[in-house]
């Protein structure tokens, strides 16, 4: 060979395998070599319904095609039976992966074109070639689940090649007699590859509206359950908060109106207005966990976000609610062992809490008891216990809701420790909780293993 047609041919094969045509190529194998499933979306009423069509469909093309191919393009019938089948399990096979179908339905149509182009005479019948009756059916049930489930680019390819196919089957090679459809059969595969992507992109249309529907649905309850939070928040400050200041007004006023009052008549006036005090600031925490949109913002550890109104109370705290609840006529002890060591915040919050609800409970389900709360720092956290003695005598009939011992159970699982709450052998009542110090992953003691879920009432 040449120089000069040395040059040609390098020059050639650049020209083939450059970079738009290989891309081009790439791109086509991409899209159409595969046997992804690309299956139909289920529906409720219509799931087995385009199944059925498809497969009463199949068989008319299996009887039809094979007769067809039998009987007028004179096919050796075992031959046109298995064309014939092809094109059949084309289009069963289209519902579930769509473009191996596609491939099996033009392998169908180009073996049957060769085959019915071997048997053609001068003269003798015009068999419709290069597609037949039945092969035109079945690549149009294969283009429209096609183009129902992939994307548009891959279903223009495949009408691209299906066209192209054609053409040089007809047009190029062409035969000696026969009807051609391949400008039908174009024409026809095109219009469905159209109707097809229109119905698919009017699904994803509806599923996402239907998305969006969902979307402003949530929006619509989160909207109505922050006004629903501030009206209660509105009327908890118009209603309670009016009434614990009216209270502790009266209490820092109540001495004035006496002449001489006694001691013991003014420190008790005065713890009342200190109570009240303290309730008004826990109830502002509270309305401000109501009127905001994230309320676990205001508890976050280091406290920078929290309420304005109300700090956390802590264990430095534990004292001053001793003696408020010893004023209110219960006798406790306080007692603490360990060694006291620097504790996470909510655990010294969830601490105070439990000490707090399980010395009210005790004050309203065990009049004339003795209470005893005992703090034991352990190394890896601490353990709350609060208990007390049998009753002596019937408890007044109470109107709280039993969420006491339920809201004692949330705080200890948020910080994944256990809880205890039992009857005791002497007629008493224990509460006994552990926090741990350094997270979830630590181990409560072996009393875990005795917690009780009962009396949830208190």
């Amino acid at each position: 060979m040449s120089r000069v047609g040395r040059v040609m041919l390098r020059g050639s094969r650049r020209m083939i395998t450059g970079g738009p045509v290989k891309r081009a190529l790439r791109v086509l194998h991409d899209d159409l070599w595969t046997w992804r499933a690309d299956p139909l979306p289920p529906s409720v009423w219509l799931r087995w319904f385009p199944h059925g069509i498809v497969c009463l469909a199949a068989l008319g093309v299996l009887l039809g095609g094979a007769a067809q191919l039998n009987d007028n393009g004179r096919v050796e019938p075992g031959f046109a039976f298995l064309i014939a089948l092809a094109q059949a399990g084309a289009m069963v096979l289209a519902l579930w992966r769509p473009v191996s179908a596609w491939w099996l339905s033009m392998a169908a149509m180009l073996v049957g074109a060769i085959a019915v182009r071997a048997e053609m005479v001068a003269g003798g019948y015009k068999f419709t070639w290069p597609w037949t009756a039945a092969g035109i059916i079945g690549h149009l049930f294969v283009l429209l689940l096609l183009a129902l489930r992939v994307r548009t680019r891959v279903s223009a390819e495949a009408l691209a090649l299906t066209a192209l196919a054609t053409y040089v089957v007809q047009g190029l090679v062409g035969g000696l007699n026969y009807q051609p459809t391949g400008e039908l059969a174009v024409i026809l595969f095109a219009v469905v590859v159209v109707l097809g992507t229109a119905l698919r992109g009017l699904r994803e249309a509806r599923m996402e509206l239907a998305q969006q529907t969902s979307l402003t649905a949530e929006e619509r309850a989160r909207r109505t359950l922050l006004e629903e939070r501030g009206r209660i928040a509105r009327e908890l400050h118009d209603v309670v908060a009016h009434h614990m200041s009216v209270i502790s007004i009266q209490a820092q006023v109540a001495p004035l109106l006496v002449e001489n009052p006694p001691d013991e008549l003014k420190e008790n006036l005065a713890g009342i207005r200190q109570n009240a005090l303290e309730a008004l600031t826990e109830l502002r925490r509270v309305l401000g966990v109501l009127r905001s949109e994230h309320p676990d913002a205001l508890e976050t550890p280091d406290g920078a976000d929290a309420a304005p109104h109300a700090p956390q109370p802590t264990l430095d705290r534990l004292d001053t609610l001793v003696e408020n609840i010893r004023a209110a006529g219960l006798t406790v002890t306080a007692e603490t062992s360990g060694t006291r060591r620097p504790l996470p915040p909510g655990v010294e919050l969830s601490a105070y809490r439990i000490v707090q609800e399980a010395l009210s409970n005790i004050l309203r389900h065990a009049p004339g008891a003795t209470a005893r709360v005992h703090l034991t720092h352990l190394p890896i956290g601490l353990r709350v216990d609060v208990s007390n003695t049998r009753p002596q005598r019937a408890p007044a009939p109470s109107q709280g809701a039993g969420h006491g011992l339920l809201g004692m159970r949330e705080r200890v699982a948020m910080l994944d420790g256990t809880l205890t709450a039992r009857s005791l052998p002497d007629g008493g009542y224990q509460v006994a909780a552990f926090l741990p110090a350094d997270g979830p992953d630590l181990l409560a003691p072996d009393h875990s293993a005795h917690d009780s879920t009962e009396d949830d009432t208190r």
